[in-house]
């Protein structure tokens, strides 16, 4: 058994953080042959909650209601370009949405959404490969590109990445921190000080963040799934219940027992905490900014620390545009996916929307020479694999979060509840076949 102990002064005040934390490019032939038919182009209303598709529409666009004034303005211009109808639409569950449309024959020709929703959408026939020169695709960081890749093949075009890394509170913690055992120890003299509510702040909940705690498990060689030699996750192979990810949770452990992690913290306070001055750190990710700003914070982002010596990596998320297997004019899909979403000035829009990293080289280079935020987030993001986008992911959330929830609560030990996690999240794949 590993286990690292944190130092006496890293512990001092801390019992009190748990409770602190309740209250709280050309065209085709295809394309250019259909469109010689097509009617002008011209705006098609917006729904919300699952769109209808209007019949006379030719290319129809889903995504959510915060990306969609920036998609109207490519989608327009496509659309006036190819001399067709086209339409942005909103859902408010794109993914579900989706699913059950296209099962209907009534469903849009591209969406929005992430690269971990690919697996399943592959599985259930709902996407299809897109053609993307070798040139284009080495315009983009290969960590993107992978995200877009089921089997080999390539289904959809980035735009953003994200990952979680640490984000201070610089006026409680100047210096970036190079370790997690520092954190403790600054943010629990904090705390003991009065300064600060809570040392530390990562999302838990009572049944667990498994997106937030996977890199505890991830510094110690452990994780969800072991890889192929071509990088691809093995469902086969799950490594939940494995030794470095029983040393990864002993972490957990010992920060849960020492009063550091607390699973009354969600990620509602953690923005509620660390936005009210509370908190020297927060292991979160671009989303909080925005809030953060507002509530006057001057913050700092910084790469995950070590922890006991191990260097601590977060997933990798990548946001991109599909095309539908079932697209009325695929052509039309396919151009607008790789000739409009590949430019750098779409990518540059949407980082404007969301301020992640856009995923185009270009238009990072281009953002990060004025938003050392941006920089900073794909900094955080080095060495990160992409979350796992096969089917097999949908039966590792809850169990692995459950499981991560209790150890920290002290509910039952690393070693047993992961390996407990293990045999329900294999039971889970071999039932869904």
């Amino acid at each position: 058994m590993h286990k690292r102990a944190f130092s006496a002064v890293a512990l001092v005040g801390v019992s009190a953080l748990a409770l602190a934390a309740c209250g709280s490019g050309s065209t085709s032939g295809a394309a250019t042959s259909a469109a010689t038919s097509a009617k002008t182009s011209a705006a098609a209303p917006t729904t919300t909650g699952a769109p209808v598709r209007d019949a006379a529409v030719d290319l129809v666009i889903w995504c959510d209601q915060d990306r969609k004034p920036i998609i109207d303005k490519y989608a327009k211009a496509f659309g006036e370009a190819q001399n067709i109808k086209v339409a942005v639409q909103v859902s408010t569950d794109v993914r579900k949405d989706f699913k059950d449309a296209t099962n209907a024959g009534k469903g849009p020709d591209v969406i929005v959404g992430a690269h971990d929703w690919l697996g399943e959408l592959v599985q259930n026939q709902a996407v299809k490969p897109i053609n993307l020169s070798a040139d284009m695709q080495a315009k983009f960081p290969a960590e993107a590109m992978a995200a877009t890749k089921f089997n080999g093949q390539i289904y959809g075009v980035p735009y953003a990445v994200e990952n979680i890394g640490i984000v201070r509170n610089t006026a409680l913690a100047p210096e970036a921190p190079k370790t997690f055992e520092e954190m403790v120890t600054l943010g629990s003299q904090l705390v003991k000080d009065g300064k600060a509510t809570n040392a530390v702040l990562l999302t838990v909940s009572k049944t667990g963040d498994a997106y937030h705690s996977y890199p505890f498990l991830k510094a110690f060689g452990g994780g969800v799934f072991a890889q192929k030699p071509n990088g691809d996750y093995d469902p086969a192979q799950v490594i939940v219940g494995s030794a470095g990810s029983i040393q990864g949770g002993e972490q957990l452990a010992a920060l849960g027992k020492a009063g550091i992690l607390s699973t009354n913290v969600d990620g509602g306070i953690v923005d509620q905490v660390f936005d009210a001055g509370k908190a020297p750190y927060a292991m979160t990710g671009p989303w909080a900014i925005d809030k953060a700003k507002k509530a006057g914070i001057k913050y700092g982002i910084s790469p995950l620390p070590t922890i006991a010596g191990k260097q601590m990596t977060p997933f990798l998320g990548v946001q991109m545009f599909y095309v539908s297997a079932k697209a009325k004019n695929d052509a039309f899909a396919q151009e607008f996916v790789t000739k409009y979403v590949t430019q750098k000035d779409l990518q540059i829009d949407m980082y404007n929307i969301g301020k992640r990293p856009p995923a185009l080289t270009e238009a990072y280079t281009q953002v990060a020479a004025s938003d050392p935020d941006i920089k900073a987030w794909f900094e955080a993001g080095k060495g990160a694999l992409p979350m796992p986008n096969i089917p097999a992911m949908n039966s590792v959330w809850g169990p692995l979060g459950q499981a991560t929830a209790d150890i920290i609560a002290q509910k039952a030990t690393a070693a047993d509840r992961l390996k407990a996690a293990q045999t329900e999240i294999e039971a889970n794949i071999k039932k869904a076949g």
